[in-house]
């Protein structure tokens, strides 16, 4: 029995990242121009995990779980994968955090926001703990997962990446970065897993 078509799309960013990010810009774009009767919700999220995922929780409550999807990048990933898990929806993932707790731990204290260096945030130690909580586990259905993963990412590991999504369909990419530049090469594959409608 095949899905019907996706109505409703969150994208979530990255870490110190904002709907303003070259991804979400272009996804934005795409969806309003090709899928005007998709609900579209890129929200910009708190740098406490646990606020985040109320967020998301609370924003999407009445989104229908059989025709909704979500798209994350990097820490963004890791909440698409706790919101997918939860909801049964489709789930993209753009170089998906692993392992966020052990990687952020690096970067507690005061933080720069990528789009606008002059706005600061906390990321304070008791986050860690919250990103403990939201670790979903192994994935539930695979195929409902895509996985979109540059080897020359400077930030996660690839392989660790892939090991994480292992049964989900993949697009392994030579070479590229952390923020997937070429983004704009891989956005066709990306909306025809979506499914959205017209």
């Amino acid at each position: 029995m095949s899905r019907p078509p996706t109505t409703h799309l969150l994208y979530l960013h990255g870490f110190r990242s904002s709907p303003r990010s070259a991804k979400a810009r272009q996804m934005a774009a795409r969806v309003r121009a090709d899928h005007p009767g998709v609900t579209w919700w890129c929200p910009q999220l708190p740098p406490s995990p646990r606020e985040a995922a109320a967020l998301i929780d609370e924003g999407t409550a009445a989104w229908p779980a059989g025709r909704m999807a979500v798209v994350g990048s990097s820490l963004g990933g890791f909440y698409a994968t706790w919101l997918a898990q939860r909801r049964g929806c489709k789930a993209v993932l753009l170089n998906p955090a692993v392992d966020p707790a052990r990687d952020l731990a690096a970067h507690i204290g005061e933080q720069a926001a990528w789009h606008d260096p002059a706005e600061r945030f906390f990321f304070r130690p008791e986050y860690i703990g919250e990103l403990r909580a939201l670790a979903s586990g192994p994935l539930a259905a695979p195929e409902r997962f895509l996985a979109v993963i540059a080897q020359g990412d400077e930030v996660l590991d690839w392989r660790e990446m892939t090991a994480r999504y292992a049964g989900a369909p993949t697009r392994l990419l030579e070479g590229g970065d952390h923020a997937l530049s070429d983004f704009d090469r891989h956005i066709g594959a990306v909306l025809d897993f979506l499914e959205l409608a017209r």
